[in-house]
């Protein structure tokens, strides 16, 4: 079988691997789509994503979908044919959190996720003809919400948590109000969607490239604004910031209006940077961090099943035999890119 595998920076690969088999409590999927994520990207470009580095030949992906294809011993449930998004975390240990954040299962410690190389041996991820996953990170797809739309089930859990991060600092959350999205990247697009679905008055997105702008007036902007040619211009009481650019935060904290909210969902770099603060306190902004999601997998899927648009963000696919190229386009903003899939069967 198939398997897009990053060996190091630089060097990603196609590879002909050994075909699975589940064990007990497992099951097998044949993955049907992918979505190349960040991540991805990052480890395929310099051997790391964040602080995770490539110390062995990684199978890539974490966005991914298929359908099952085997049963491993004392798997019920769940039945041959089944379509299905495939949850990408697992906890390690105990499971247990403190009481300030039960439940907050994002946050545990020591977490194994599909195609990261944060621990060693590395989790290797969905980019693969066939993946055996335990049985409860099968979430079942209705019939309304294909495989190809399946993949895109997680990246847009991450932009509800963003939104349910937003009502943890501002009562009621986006509904209602006029609300700021500083970069029109593929979360950023989802996060979009997701507060326009569930109430915002209207939605503002900046970027610095045109045709990320025009998807996000496609799937639904009420305004869209060029930040390298003119200024955002109003105070928004609620900012999603999803660029991740240090050199946004001034100017992201400035729209903020006094006694604001910022949900940070762009991934800051993990090295210093230099940014501009100041209004942090002089605004009495209240700023906060959304990273990945609980169980906001399971939300995706109904958004998407009650008819969520989303299509305008799929621009690209491939074939797993162009992944070479897939990448390419995904890193490169002048592609007119935003989600880029791989077909990896089916």
């Amino acid at each position: 079988m198939k398997a897009v595998v990053v060996h190091g920076a630089a060097d990603l690969r196609v590879d002909d691997l050994p075909e699975p088999e589940p064990g007990s409590g497992e099951v097998l999927i044949a993955v049907d789509w992918g979505g190349i994520c960040g991540s991805d990207l990052a480890y395929v470009a310099k051997g790391a994503s964040g602080t995770a580095v490539l110390k062995h030949p990684l199978i890539l992906g974490h966005e991914f979908a298929g359908r099952v294809v085997s049963l491993g011993a004392g798997v019920e449930g769940i039945e041959i044919g089944q379509r299905a998004a495939i949850s990408p975390p697992t906890l390690l240990g105990d499971g247990k959190l403190p009481d300030r954040i039960r439940g907050r299962t994002n946050l545990y410690p020591s977490v194994r996720y599909f195609g990261s190389a944060a621990l060693d041996p590395h989790t290797d991820g969905g980019f693969v003809g066939l993946k055996v996953v335990r049985a409860d990170q099968v979430l079942p797809l209705p019939d309304s919400v294909s495989t190809r739309l399946g993949a895109v089930v997680e990246p847009l859990a991450v932009a509800l948590h963003a939104v349910r991060r937003a009502e943890a600092l501002l009562p009621g959350g986006v509904a209602g109000r006029d609300i700021l999205v500083n970069g029109a990247g593929p979360i950023g697009l989802l996060t979009m969607a997701v507060a326009k679905h569930l109430g915002a008055a209207s939605v503002t997105a900046t970027d610095l490239s045109p045709a990320a702008l025009a998807i996000a007036a496609s799937i639904g902007a009420d305004r869209t604004v060029d930040v390298s040619t003119s200024a955002v211009g109003s105070e928004f009481e609620l900012v999603i910031e999803a660029s991740g650019a240090p050199g946004a935060l001034g100017s992201v904290l400035h729209s903020t209006a006094r006694g604001g909210a910022v949900v940070q969902v762009g991934n800051l770099p993990a090295t210093p940077v230099a940014a501009v603060l100041g209004d942090l306190v002089t605004r009495e902004i209240v700023w906060g961090g959304s990273f990945r999601f609980v169980d906001e997998m399971t939300e995706a899927i109904n958004l998407l099943a009650s008819g969520l648009l989303v299509d305008p963000i799929l621009t690209h696919e491939f074939a797993i035999d162009e992944a070479h190229k897939a990448f390419d386009v995904a890193s490169d903003r002048s592609s007119g890119s935003s989600k880029v899939l791989l077909r990896i069967s089916g």
